[in-house]
């Protein structure tokens, strides 16, 4: 038992001997140790009863926690600061005083304890190694052993950790005739390390009493005597007629305790609780035979608790993930459809090439094809990928991409495929790869081509199998995942040369997928412009009045070899450079754009009919497509979109 006496402060003299396990010291209202001194915090600590120990913690106060030991304050005392070196908490023992606030505003609360009297009054005990023998000691025909049988079924088949305490209470009334009420005391069950912590305490989670469904309207006290000697001892403990056997304390007598049964829960080493069994009515007293027979249950029981702890942290686990990757994935496809409601990412286009690919793409989406995207750098794959993808019935699994060519081959193939513990120097946990990660949904392998050929044939298992296996693993594991790929390289080429594998090369090319550079859709260079001035306009808070005639022509006449992506990072540019509202104008291009200019200028024909100076042009522009190919007329021809006899043919007409 505890006493707590206030030596200093205003209300030095008063006394309390609180019998709860938790008591609560502050300035406010509704503590159990009410400490009226403003600097004292509102709830500024707390005693906690943990097993055979007192702990006082502190609440974070304002003016800070201390425990003061061999005197208050005296040359030899020591000090004990409640702060976060300590995790604000620390064991009291008998004459410590607790110090409430700093400085000279201080409150003193000397702590007194007292042991119950119980050792020698236990009618019986058994350790928890004696437990399980002696429990197989129960006579086979006693009735009781069905009954038994029953209850460990229905705590077995209790599906969460309220579910199992409710089996366990009303299991405990089966088995045991004289029990009249059943507590049930569990550690706090705190998911950093609750047996670190020694004020997690042990704290009554569930009462019943026999006959009635409800729970009782006042707690019922645990029996702290008994209580302390199950954990303390780590033993089954029978207190036959309490009052008189274990000792006179408070706890029992004011529940007129005629017998009580404390059973530890148990895991390993840790005490997990206790089931407190009490015979408060009935004539007779529990005996060492109810022992014997709520061992067999407590061993199952304890099982059942600390499973059912484990799903709860597992469901709780599952459900943060769930939330986490809904707003991730929620926050990717907002990125990707630029804000557009259904999540599909949005692809810019009107012109024909765009048209007919969009077209291709809707035959593909919801077959489990292998799809290859080929265009040059910069002309939006990914994106294209990413479309496969949410417009699919795989959009709400994950899209997960990797470039194979930002990773050197050792570190490619796990974060691929992933990795045992142990499989190699700094491998020190298992590795999920990312075939495992998008299980159900789409890997994007973007640049496959740089994928090493030992790789290479791990990747065609995977198309061929649907089988994965981990680095340094010894067995296959199945996955659904859709590959889509994506290179700017000739495959055809790379085949011939031996840097890719050819039958790789005949699965990835199922249904390609060409997405044209801009220079072949320069139709959609306005509305791709509009679009990223807009988006760049309001992340950066600066109005845009758009491009101006003269800027869109170079816009449109450029040949943009880095695709989408120069242009994305050219219009982010003109928006730094614009004044609020202001439009873009020929000036603020780059000087790469502008050189369009002069070449505009230079194909300028001189003055004459119509028919001389369209001449002019064209002849102009057939030198400059000859030239731009080396003379390779088959291709120049292919560039002006005529047959190599229409290029021959307006050759001869120039006399070139």
């Amino acid at each position: 038992m505890i006493r707590l006496e206030v030596t200093r402060g205003q209300l030095a003299g008063t006394a309390i001997e609180p019998t709860s396990d938790v008591v609560r010291i502050g300035r406010a209202e509704g503590n159990d140790l009410v400490v009226p001194d403003t600097h004292v915090s509102s709830e500024h600590a707390k005693i906690v009863f943990s097993a055979d120990r007192y702990v006082l913690v502190d609440q974070r106060s304002t003016n800070g926690t201390a425990i003061l030991r061999g005197g208050a304050g005296g040359d030899h005392a020591e000090r004990i600061a409640l702060d976060d070196a300590n995790s604000r908490e620390a064991t009291l023992e008998d004459g410590d005083v607790i110090e409430l606030g700093s400085q000279d505003r201080i409150v003193h609360v000397t702590v007194s304890m007292r042991e119950d009297a119980d050792d020698a009054r236990v009618f019986a005990m058994k350790k928890i190694e004696e437990l399980v023998p002696r429990a197989t000691i129960l006579e086979k025909d006693d009735g009781r052993i069905r009954v038994l049988y029953e209850a460990l079924k229905r705590i077995g088949s209790a599906q969460d950790l309220s579910e199992v305490l409710v089996a366990i209470c009303e299991s405990s009334f089966t088995i045991v005739p004289l029990a009249t009420h059943v507590t049930i005391i569990l550690r706090d069950d705190d998911e950093e390390s609750a047996a670190a912590k020694g004020a997690s305490g042990y704290v009554p989670v569930m009462t019943r009493v026999r006959g009635q469904d409800a729970p009782p309207s006042q707690a019922i006290p645990i029996t702290r005597s008994v209580f302390r000697k199950v954990v303390s001892e780590r033993a089954a403990v029978v207190a036959a007629d309490a009052p008189r056997d274990v000792g006179q304390s408070e706890s029992l007598m004011g529940a007129q305790i005629r017998s009580t049964l404390g059973i530890p829960l148990w895991k390993g080493d840790e005490i997990l609780g206790v089931i407190q069994v009490d015979n408060r009515e009935a004539t007779g007293v529990l005996t060492a035979s109810d022992l014997d027979i709520m061992a067999v249950l407590a061993q199952n029981a304890s099982l059942a608790v600390a499973n059912a702890r484990v799903a709860k942290r597992l469901r709780a686990a599952e459900e943060r993930l769930k939330k986490e990757n809904a707003f991730l994935k929620g926050k990717e496809q907002e990125r990707r459809s630029g804000g557009k409601k259904d999540g599909a990412p949005e692809i810019i286009g009107n012109s024909a090439p765009m048209k007919q690919l969009l077209q291709q793409l809707e035959k593909v989406v919801n077959t489990r094809v292998t799809v290859l995207i080929e265009g040059e750098t910069g002309v939006g794959k990914e994106l294209v990928a990413a479309s496969v993808h949410y417009r699919s019935n795989r959009r709400d699994r994950l899209f997960v991409g990797q470039n194979c060519a930002a990773m050197p081959e050792t570190l490619l193939e796990s974060e691929l495929f992933g990795h045992k513990k142990g499989a190699f120097t700094g491998a020190h946990e298992d590795k999920r790869g990312l075939f495992e990660v998008a299980d159900g949904g789409t890997l994007f392998l973007d640049e496959v081509t740089e994928m090493p050929l030992s790789l290479q044939s791990k990747l065609l298992r995977v198309l061929q199998e649907g089988e994965i296996r981990p680095i340094g693993a010894t067995q296959e594991k199945k996955v659904n995942v859709r590959i889509v790929a994506a290179t700017n390289r000739n495959l055809e080429k790379e085949v011939a040369e031996g840097r890719f594998r050819e039958d790789l090369y005949y699965r990835l090319k199922v249904f390609p997928l060409r997405v044209p550079p801009l220079r072949e859709r320069r139709e959609d260079i306005p509305l791709i412009g509009a679009h990223f001035l807009q988006r760049f306009a309001t992340e950066f808070g600066k109005p845009a009045g758009g491009f101006s005639q003269q800027a869109m022509e170079l816009l449109q006449s450029y040949d943009w070899p880095g695709n989408v992506r120069e242009l994305q990072n050219e219009v982010q540019r003109l928006v730094i450079q614009i004044d609020t509202g202001g439009f873009v104008t020929p000036d603020m291009l780059s000087p790469r754009v502008r050189q369009v200019e002069g070449m505009i200028e230079r194909v300028r024909p001189t003055k004459g009919t119509l028919k001389e100076m369209m001449d002019q042009v064209e002849r102009w522009l057939l030198i400059e497509a000859l030239r731009e190919h080396g003379n390779n007329k088959t291709a120049a021809a292919k560039s002006l979109g005529i047959t190599r006899e229409g290029l021959h043919k307006k050759l001869r007409s120039f006399g070139l």
